[in-house]
């Protein structure tokens, strides 16, 4: 498929009206209200293809279907990356990511993934190709078009090119991992988010047993993931290990070889569905926050006789909370109701994976925003039949 065919089977879709369910590796398939049924489904993954490559100036540009992990090779055999932290990178696709607005536990360091595109090459609904940007990192006078396509989930155009600046590589990564013996948790996380070398991702995990490294102690475990020179990745161990001592963790597991794979597997973690029986949210807010956040998610959840996986991201203030039960029927007994009690404590809180039936009918989206209207006219605009993912995304655009 060329970008030509794909903008063509857009504008034929929109002359016959027919809805289409616009998918990359379909990695993020469990966030937003299922397609409509009668949707044609059309993938991006022929479109893979690297379209310019130009190391010395820090660039690249590729098409949209091309998976995470292709990239990663790619930039890595020139010490470069960018850091996507999307789940299941070996299928997850960059036009699907970006469409998609997820947001990573390194964003805190390197920045969003929006933040490094420089331009974008969008097939949209009535056939035409729209182009923004280019391949030259500047300053953007004016409104960037690209930024608009991301995180708008396939509703205004299909994300056929993206032109990315790269960052370097680091030389060395490392993982610690900890269990938390009682009453350490919040001085544990306190002392590694105020380190001077700043860990790229810092992970309270308490549960997903099979996803995630480490075992829980009495207040569930820690995960620290640093990656920088070889010169600091010493330094920065003594400085966590004297840091968690006087926390009162007294033991920290260290990991070099597998460090980045295992930190790949937390990244998967986020969107890990126990067959038909489970659900997870994403609830984001601030740093200072997190924690209580958490406890009161999970003190919700036994309220509701819910099994609970929680994962809290300390230096970003997301908490992951999974809920499930023994089977897809006892949970769909208790969802609903578990998802208007969530949504009254944290209105913002979002579905990102659960492939049981009633996904449909829980607040997929949180509290509708203040901007829903503008986003109405904007849909209307670009894409006036509606052709577009429909229904899936927030307001049921």
């Amino acid at each position: 498929m060329t970008i030509e065919e794909l903008a063509a089977t857009l504008g034929e879709a929109q002359r016959e009206r027919t809805p289409l369910t616009i998918v990359g590796g379909n990695t993020l398939r469990g966030m937003g209200r299922p397609g409509a049924p009668d949707a044609r489904v059309l993938s991006t993954r022929a479109l893979a293809e690297v379209i310019e490559d130009a190391p010395a100036d820090l660039t690249i540009a590729v098409q949209g279907g091309m998976s995470l992990r292709a990239l990663a090779q790619r930039l890595g055999a020139h010490g470069t990356q960018i850091p996507f932290d999307a789940p299941f990178a070996g299928e997850a696709t960059v036009g699907g990511t970006l469409a998609a607005g997820w947001l990573g536990p390194r964003r805190h360091l390197y920045g969003r993934p929006r933040d490094f595109v420089i331009g974008s090459t969008i097939a949209l609904a009535d056939g035409s190709i729209a182009r923004a940007g280019g391949m030259v990192v500047k300053n953007v006078s004016g409104y960037d078009m690209s930024r608009l396509y991301v995180g708008s989930f396939g509703t205004l155009g299909v994300l056929a090119r993206v032109n990315l600046k790269t960052i370097a590589a680091p030389e060395r990564t490392r993982l610690f991992t900890m269990r938390l013996p009682e009453y350490t948790r919040t001085r544990a996380i306190a002392a590694l988010a105020t380190m001077r070398i700043v860990p790229a991702a810092v992970l309270w995990v308490e549960g997903f047993k099979q996803q995630i490294d480490g075992e829980d102690g009495a207040e569930g475990r820690l995960l620290a993931f640093v990656e920088c020179s070889d010169a600091m990745l010493e330094r920065a161990t003594r400085e966590l290990r004297s840091a968690l001592g006087r926390a009162g963790v007294p033991e920290t597991r260290v990991v070099d070889a597998g460090a980045r794979e295992a930190f790949e597997r937390v990244l998967d973690a986020y969107v890990a569905n126990v067959g038909e029986r489970s659900i997870t949210y994403r609830i984001g807010g601030f740093p200072d926050e997190a924690e209580a956040t958490a406890l009161e998610a999970l003190a919700l959840a036994q309220r509701f006789e819910l099994r609970s996986d929680t994962l809290l991201d300390a230096m970003n203030g997301d908490v992951i909370l999974r809920v499930s039960d023994l089977d897809a029927r006892a949970l769909g007994a208790k969802i609903e109701m578990f998802d208007d009690a969530l949504h009254d404590l944290r209105p913002q809180a979002i579905v990102v994976a659960g492939e049981h039936p009633s996904r449909a009918l829980l607040q997929v989206w949180g509290a509708p925003p203040d901007a829903l209207a503008r986003m109405r006219a904007l849909k209307e605009r670009f894409d006036p039949h509606g052709i577009l993912n429909p229904g899936r995304f927030v307001g049921g655009l």
